[in-house]
């Protein structure tokens, strides 16, 4: 049970969400399979494969959201519906119109649905109910949506807020490239991302490659801005640190792996260690990304977040 990406959120200040409550709101939708004319399902598994929705590990909480996907190109479909009208064509001297048409490429989806296969696929979210975090591991924010979409309809209030910095992850990135110097506990790998703000958007990456000299600096005086830059954190997790503020490509070092070797008896208890480990490194990880970047930015009301503010990054490209 290790996270690789990490999309963040705050839970409302004063949050008295019970473990028990929440396992009865969660249990309203349990996830089932497609039924025979369903496109996708989706609904709440234990992480744990038992009946259990809310796993808890010193005081930590995982829930896991489910998919089930119905794999039916609309290639496939024109494809047999052409077939058919052709053949009706022939036997009726004249070509079916746009109606007809449309008609007959419903109907043939409506046959082939319950024979397409389906592609399953889970995203754990992380609840940390004492820091007051609530984090998805999801590679975007658009897919992160999915899961706090399903808590909002499963919960009577949940007035999440983006995670906000006093200062902005591409002003404080470019500063530690321009110094060669990352903040306090933290140092800079070899993998960043830079973008021009002008029209053109142009780009340069590097993968495994020294950042610092007068390369790095020719393209922040240029304009180009970093988006994307890979950190260390204490010698002990490294990720990539993106202007969205995200979390990505978490690896968890040897240093804190081997805490964990052949202390586990069975599956269950490595799943639960390796969940304690991975939240108290992450515990101990986010506080400090929020001090380099200047602290929470303090907000006068809780706003809550909505689907639009994450649907914009849907089109975002893998690092």
């Amino acid at each position: 049970m290790w996270f690789k990406n990490l999309q963040l959120y705050r839970l409302p200040t004063g949050w008295d969400m019970s473990i028990e409550k929440l396992e009865e709101q969660l249990a309203k939708k349990p996830f089932n399979p497609c039924g025979s004319q369903d496109m996708e399902s989706r609904g709440w598994l234990s992480p744990l494969g038992n009946e259990v929705l809310v796993h808890a590990v010193g005081g930590q909480w995982l829930i896991a959201l489910g998919f089930e996907h119905r794999l039916l190109p609309s290639s496939v479909v024109k494809q047999e519906a052409d077939e058919r009208a052709a053949e009706m064509a022939d036997q009726q001297g004249f070509k079916l119109g746009r109606k007809q048409m449309k008609d007959l490429r419903e109907q043939v989806a409506q046959e082939l649905m319950p024979r397409a296969f389906t592609r399953r696929r889970r995203l754990h979210a992380w609840i940390d109910p004492v820091g007051g975090w609530l984090a998805v591991d999801a590679p975007s924010q658009a897919r992160a949506e999915d899961v706090i979409e399903e808590l909002r309809h499963c919960l009577d209030s949940f007035p999440l807020t983006l995670v906000r910095t006093e200062r902005s992850p591409v002003s404080a990135m470019a500063d530690w490239l321009a110094g060669n110097e990352a903040p306090a506990g933290f140092s800079i790998d070899q993998d960043c991302e830079l973008r021009s703000v002008t029209e053109d958007k142009a780009a340069v990456r590097y993968v495994r490659h020294p950042l610092e000299g007068d390369e790095i600096k020719g393209h922040l005086e240029a304009g180009k801005l970093p988006t994307r830059l890979a950190l260390t954190f204490d010698d002990r997790v490294s990720f990539v640190l993106t202007d969205k503020l995200e979390i990505k490509r978490i690896d968890f070092l040897d240093v804190v792996r081997d805490q964990i070797d052949g202390q586990a008896e069975d599956e269950e208890a490595l799943f639960n260690a390796e969940f304690a480990l991975m939240t108290g490194e992450l515990g101990q990880l986010l506080p400090a990304v929020v001090e380099a970047l200047g602290g929470e930015l303090k907000q006068e009301a809780t706003t809550e977040v909505h689907s639009a503010v994450t649907k914009s990054a849907a089109g975002d490209p893998p690092f």
